[in-house]
């Protein structure tokens, strides 16, 4: 996992974006992001060891490529890179393949979170965020569900959204947002 300030460029938003400035792994848990890297023939054991600790009860796979999506792939790519929130955590763990996951800071900038197979993200219900697939045009992902498998977006503007708000107030009461 590399993460980074996205550049802010209007180019093809599959492509790095990179910019020079390094996010650590410490500033994207401050914004309640979690990390881990999973591979070896024991990840599975791992992912469920964090799925039984976070009370993830579901789980199913997506194939988010020409051929995994078909007709719907480029539909799919914008709502799934439109600004959005959920109600819940969104937890992947990535299979194979590689892409990019874009977090809001605290200062409304774009963090650019690289992922890569055996990478495991989770996004805390409520952060501002959008995805994409790299230039590979292809990545497999498992996702964790706490309850039945579902993905709604909330787009922005969803500032009264009471996940937002909780959010928000869990980021004030760390003492990291005003």
């Amino acid at each position: 996992m590399r993460a980074y300030f996205y550049d802010g460029s209007d180019s093809d938003p599959r492509e790095p974006h990179e910019q020079l400035t390094p996010v650590t792994p410490e500033e994207l848990k401050n914004l309640g992001v979690l990390y881990w890297h999973l591979d070896g023939e024991d990840y599975l054991e791992k992912v469920n060891e964090i799925a039984k600790e976070r009370n993830y009860k579901n789980r199913d796979e997506i194939n988010v490529s020409k051929e995994g999506l078909g007709d719907l792939y480029e539909s799919k790519l914008k709502i799934f890179f439109q600004e959005h929130l959920h109600e819940d955590e969104e937890i992947r763990y990535i299979l194979d393949g590689s892409g990019y996951f874009d977090v809001r800071d605290l200062l409304d900038r774009w963090v650019r979170i690289a992922v890569t197979k055996g990478d495991l993200i989770v996004l805390p219900a409520g952060i501002y965020h959008r995805f994409i697939v790299d230039t590979n045009d292809y990545i497999k992902a498992m996702r964790l569900f706490k309850e039945e498998p579902k993905w709604t977006p909330i787009n922005r503007p969803a500032d009264d959204n009471p996940h937002r708000l909780q959010y928000l107030q869990s980021l004030r009461d760390s003492g990291l947002y005003k």
